[in-house]
């Protein structure tokens, strides 16, 4: 053997290396782009109705008689939310609904949960399965508030700060660091960022949805 044929196992086990060490550093670098992409806040969206004056309509009751004149509630932080029991994101979104609602009562923020294209009694076993907050829960005859807001599906959560601006606008299913970063800021008076958090769920065919 020659020590030319000597060589020839180490430079292939050398060439062997080295194809090793770059798909290693190529898979460290996918993961870290991966990584970062995930550990940002979801995507910056636009809504022409940021700045704008909110819709004021009075709206029934969910679970009782009355009407809700959404012009009584300048003066205060309003979080208003569309949402349905044939919602499945709304179901993921509602237990974070919940407790924002309880821990920014004080605070002077007050929690509207529209129902969208519901029936009734679908939407009061949702709320009696997953729990009510202490915001109110009302119904929406025809969608107008839907139309006045612009909304597409659900659920679509808007900010209104005291003056009854739109402020900010999450699409997709709300989570509780979320809505604390949309409030901390309108709460210290600075503008939060409207984001999408996710897909929405269009109405179904039939009007009134499932069940």
């Amino acid at each position: 053997m020659t020590a030319l044929d000597e060589l020839r196992p180490t430079r292939g086990w050398r060439v062997i290396r080295w194809a090793a060490l770059a798909v290693a550093i190529l898979a460290v670098g996918i993961g870290a782009v991966f990584g970062m992409q995930l550990g940002t806040d979801p995507t910056l969206v636009d809504s022409p109705l940021i700045g704008r004056p909110a819709p004021t309509r009075e709206l029934p009751y969910l679970e009782r008689g009355g009407t809700l004149p959404l012009a009584e509630l300048r003066g205060q932080i309003v979080v208003v939310n569309f949402w349905a029991s044939w919602c499945a994101a709304c179901r993921e979104e509602h237990p974070a609904l919940v407790a924002a609602a309880r821990d920014y009562q004080a605070a002077g923020v007050t929690f509207i949960g529209v129902d969208y294209q519901d029936r009734g009694g679908s939407a009061i076993g949702f709320l009696d399965e997953m729990g009510r907050g202490p915001g109110r829960y009302v119904t929406d005859p025809g969608s107008q508030l839907a139309l006045d807001f612009g909304v597409f599906g659900i659920p679509e959560t808007f900010f209104l700060d005291r003056t009854g601006t739109i402020v900010a606008k999450i699409t997709g299913p709300a989570n509780r660091a979320l809505l604390s970063r949309v409030l901390d800021a309108l709460l210290a008076g600075r503008q939060p960022e409207s984001r999408a958090n996710g897909p929405v769920q269009p109405a179904p065919p039939s009007p009134g949805g499932p069940g």
